[in-house]
């Protein structure tokens, strides 16, 4: 039997969920891709604050940049992003709206400095549900 082709998908702004994701690859092996929106989030901290807040107050979906690699090659994607308001930023929402993950293994993970990833899950398990996707924390 083939062994799983691993993609590892992450958002970050500060560099610690890029650095999480670099671990992960290494412990994993696979693929790693950075999922940037088109529009690139405020430098300043205190503008990214309003510009989440507001796209998670409103469900704003950024629109994301679609050079991603051809999801069909693989059977498992972990998916990885810092903890806004105690869930995934709206970006992870538009990796799902935009991306065909219909029967991939989903594996969240994410970083914070004081929110677990539990917090989190809600939104995962409807985000996979939705795309026709599972959700594993294994």
């Amino acid at each position: 039997m083939a062994q799983a082709k691993t993609l590892i998908i992450y958002f970050s702004l500060s560099g610690n969920t890029k650095r999480a994701a670099e671990q992960l690859q290494r412990k994993l092996g696979g693929d790693l891709y950075r999922l940037e929106p088109v529009q690139p989030y405020p430098q300043d901290y205190q503008e990214i604050i309003t510009v989440g807040e507001a796209e998670k107050d409103h469900d704003r979906h950024p629109a994301i940049k679609q050079d991603w690699p051809d999801l069909s090659q693989y059977d498992e994607i972990a998916v990885g992003y810092p903890i806004w308001w105690g869930q995934p930023p709206m970006v992870i929402h538009s990796l799902f709206d935009q991306a065909d993950l219909k029967g991939k293994l989903i594996m969240p993970f994410a970083t914070s400095s004081s929110t677990p990833l539990s917090s989190t899950l809600t939104v995962m398990r409807q985000l996979t549900r939705m795309a026709g996707a599972t959700l594993t924390l294994d």
